[in-house]
């Protein structure tokens, strides 16, 4: 069994959340959310800061952590179990621009609900629906966009 860490974040803008459309040789296709292995050394939010910015060209600030996923995948050689820490976070701008070296074919920023129904994995929706329902609390309170809470 290999264990994978990675981490991710649900970009939010203007109250739409960013997704990313995947296409891998029309075999693995889907609407995620951006995430990508921890590096070295990496602490896990700075992982969350730089795949947001690698998968969707996207600048966002983490605003706070909200949780962790876990699935688990076979490769040829073994089985792999992944974590992956999420963090919501803040966009700056509804600017973003696809990884092609990563298949990813299509970004955009969505409505909630669009947002959920899009989005392929089941695990995905939980946290994209839990990071939502903070960032709701926080724009409730006016404290959406006053300063980082991380």
């Amino acid at each position: 069994m290999i264990e994978a860490i990675s981490c991710g974040g649900v970009v939010i803008f203007r109250g739409k959340i960013l997704l990313l459309y995947k296409n891998y040789r029309n075999r693995y296709e889907g609407w995620v959310l951006p995430k990508g292995t921890v590096e070295q050394g990496e602490e896990y939010k700075d992982t969350a800061i730089r795949e947001v910015l690698e998968e969707t060209g996207a600048t966002a600030t983490i605003i706070q952590y909200v949780g962790k996923s876990q699935y688990s995948f076979t490769i040829p050689e073994d089985t792999v179990e992944k974590s992956v820490h999420w963090y919501l976070m803040m966009g700056e701008s509804y600017y973003s621009k696809p990884q092609r070296e990563e298949y990813f074919t299509d970004s955009g920023y969505y409505k909630y609900h669009e947002a959920y129904h899009l989005l392929k994995f089941s695990n995905e929706k939980q946290i994209l629906e839990k990071a939502y329902n903070e960032y709701l609390d926080l724009k409730k309170s006016n404290l959406w966009g006053t300063h980082k809470y991380f």
